[in-house]
């Protein structure tokens, strides 16, 4: 085989070699009729090979081109759309005010990451429907991205704030929930730091045994949905958590397993803040 058909296409290529709308393809794929794989972005690739297999499959009568009827996608509530189409329509400056008019008006952050992250969840499911490009989708949360850092830094941080630290777990490339729970953080009193995506657990155990921290916050993403590697990667988190008497907290919609020692799960920020309420 060689290296051109080695190459993953992306849906709307193999869509154009079976002649057929994206959104068949996705669908297809979804049902498992058309294997694929998904990149850390979460968005699907499929092979040459396969695509040519479900072709002859369908051509011989194996497969058969009618869909069941999707699932009718739930309208969001109306204040969950405005940020959306914030989202897409403003810079980050313009975005850093925003976000910092919708604290003022909802008198915490934990409540605007909480809509900020309904907004996120809506701005995947309209490209998956193909309402926007994967490319809007991307200048969209790294304009997000930046107001939101604008956004922590603007927080002072009390002399002395115990110390948070926010990782993304192995293979993770999405740490929009960690900057939302950065602002959180902040909020509440805490000094953070970041040590970024794709972070081997043993080596923020290690940080941990050096470096005292009396939170640490790790994300895993809907991609991550294989428990026993995430469990792999956060095993040494949390013995080194245990030893340190360091609070570890599990963000995101990956699949953590339950049995991590010690470690209190969140999905949302309104959870996020309970907990930090409790720890005060």
């Amino acid at each position: 085989m060689n290296s051109q058909r080695r190459q993953y296409l992306s849906t709307a290529q193999a869509a154009e070699l079976l002649g057929v709308g994206p959104t068949s393809v996705k669908r297809w794929a979804d049902l498992g009729l058309l294997g694929c794989v998904r990149t850390a972005g979460n968005h699907r690739r499929f092979t040459h090979d396969e695509v040519e297999r479900f072709a002859r499959a369908v051509q011989a009568g194996q497969i058969g081109l009618q869909l069941p009827p999707a699932p009718p996608r739930v309208a969001p509530a109306a204040h969950v759309t405005e940020w959306t189409d914030r989202l897409l329509a403003l810079g980050p400056v313009a975005l850093h005010d925003a976000l910092r008019s919708e604290r003022q008006a909802l008198g915490a952050w934990w409540r605007v990451a909480d809509r900020v992250g309904a907004a996120l969840h809506d701005l995947g499911e309209r490209w998956l429907c193909g309402e926007i490009s994967v490319i809007d989708e991307h200048l969209a949360s790294e304009r997000l991205t930046r107001a939101l850092a604008r956004c922590g830094e603007g927080l002072p941080t009390p002399h002395g704030a115990p110390l948070a630290l926010l990782a993304a777990a192995t293979g993770e490339e999405h740490t929009l929930g960690l900057a939302l729970a950065e602002v959180v953080l902040r909020e509440a009193g805490y000094t953070v730091e970041w040590i970024g995506r794709h972070t081997p657990g043993e080596y923020l155990a290690a940080h941990l045994r050096r470096h005292r921290a009396a939170l640490v916050g790790l994300t895993a993403s809907q991609c991550l949905q294989d428990a026993a590697s995430l469990r792999v990667a956060a095993l040494p988190i949390a013995e080194a958590c245990q030893a340190m008497g360091t609070r570890l907290i599990l963000g995101g919609a990956g699949r953590w397993p339950a049995d991590i020692p010690a470690a209190e799960r969140v999905h949302d920020f309104d959870a996020l803040q309970a907990l930090l309420a409790d720890a005060a």
